[in-house]
C-alpha cells in the first residue's frame, strides 16, 4: 500500500514541508487534520506517544519528524527528486539551522507578538516549547526580532549566491527547510511584511516557493486513517545494524523520543536501527502491529528491558 495520509493542521509550519515535498512531487494525499493541543488520542494510537506535528501514514508504517518523512518520501517515490544536485546530505546538516537557529526566534516572536493566541494553546506550547522562557518573552522581544532578520539576512545571501533556488535550478528540500520559517511568519509574527521588505531576492523565492503547491489533496476522517493501519501490515524490511549507536540488538525493548523538546517516548520492539533511523514495532490491541519510524539524528533510543 502506497496510499500516503497526512496527520497534520493547516497551520503547522513543520506540516507546510511536508505539503511543498508533495507538491514538488506532484504526489496524491489524504488530509487527517489533528487537533492543535494534547490529547490527540487519534495520533497517538499510531505513534505511541508521539504528539509533534505531522506525522505520515503509509498503511501500518508510521513516520514521525518531517526529515525521516522526506527521505521516505524519495525512497518511495524518487521521481521529481527532493535532493536534485545531490543534496541530501546537505540537507540533512542544513536542517540544524532551520529546525533551530531560524525557527526558535520565529517561535518566539510568534508566541509573544500574536496577540490573539487562545489561552489553551498558549499553556499547551508552555509545557511544548521547553526551549523558550515565556515568562522573559517580552523582555526578549527586541533581542528575537534581531536574530529572526540575521536569518532573513542570511537567506538573501544564500539566493544571492545559489541563483533562483537554494538546490539550483530546481527547488528542493534545501529550499524548503529554508521556506518554512518564512511562512510561518506571514500570519503569526506581527509587522512581517516590514521584516520582509529589505529582501527583494528572497520575496521573489518565497513566491516561486507559494507557486510548487501542495499536490493533490483530499480529505480522509481519523476514523478511516486508524482502519487503514488496522487492516494493514508494516510493510519494510528492515535490520538493525552492527555499527550503530548505541549497540542494541533486534527484537529488544527500547524506548525513543526526541532530545530537544516534545519528549514524549515511545516504547517498542527495536527493528530497525542505522545511522539514518530508528524503526520500532508496537503491538497494539486496538490497531494490531504497526511500525514507527524516527530519524536517528535528533532522537534518543535506550534499552527498556
Amino acid at each position: 500500500m502506497t496510499q500516503i495520509i497526512l496527520h497534520h493542521f493547516d497551520i503547522s509550519p513543520f506540516a507546510e514541508k511536508v505539503r511543498l515535498a508533495f507538491g514538488i512531487k506532484n504526489l496524491s494525499w489524504q488530509s487527517v487534520q489533528i487537533p492543535l493541543i494534547m490529547p490527540k488520542p487519534d495520533l497517538t494510537a499510531l505513534t505511541g506517544g508521539y504528539r509533534k506535528t505531522p506525522v505520515m501514514q503509509i498503511g501500518a508504517d508510521i513516520y514521525c519528524d518531517t526529515q525521516r518523512i522526506a527521505l521516505e518520501l524519495e525512497r518511495r517515490f524518487p521521481d521529481n527528486t527532493l535532493f536534485p544536485a545531490g543534496s541530501k546530505a546537505l540537507s540533512s546538516a542544513f536542517s540544524s539551522w532551520s529546525d533551530v537557529a531560524f525557527f526558535q526566534p520565529g517561535a518566539g516572536l510568534s508566541m509573544g507578538t500574536n496577540e490573539g493566541l487562545p489561552e489553551d494553546l498558549l499553556n499547551d506550547r508552555m509545557q511544548f516549547f521547553e526551549f523558550m522562557d515565556f515568562d522573559e518573552l517580552p523582555n526578549q522581544l527586541t533581542h528575537l526580532y534581531s536574530q529572526f532578520d540575521a536569518h532573513l539576512h542570511l537567506l538573501e545571501q544564500m539566493l544571492a549566491e545559489r541563483g533562483q533556488f537554494l538546490s539550483g535550478s530546481d527547488a528542493g528540500w534545501l529550499d524548503i527547510l529554508a521556506y518554512f520559517p518564512v511562512w510561518m511568519s506571514q500570519s503569526n509574527i506581527a509587522d512581517s511584511a516590514e521584516l520582509l521588505q529589505p529582501y527583494p531576492l528572497l520575496q521573489a523565492w518565497q513566491q516561486r516557493m507559494v507557486a510548487i503547491g501542495h499536490g493533490t489533496r483530499s480529505e480522509l476522517s481519523a476514523a478511516e486513517a486508524l482502519n487503514i493501519a488496522r487492516e494493514t501490515k508494516p510493510s519494510v524490511d528492515l535490520r538493525v545494524r552492527a555499527t550503530a549507536f548505541p549497540k542494541l540488538r533486534y527484537g529488544q525493548t527500547v524506548t525513543v523520543c526526541a532530545a530537544d523538546y516534545g519528549r514524549d517516548p515511545v516504547h517498542g520492539e527495536l527493528i530497525g536501527l542505522d545511522q539514518e533511523s530508528i524503526s520500532v514495532r508496537r503491538n497494539t490491541e486496538q490497531l494490531g502491529d504497526l511500525v514507527v519510524h524516527f530519524p536517528r539524528i535528533g532522537y534518543t533510543v535506550n534499552s527498556a528491558e
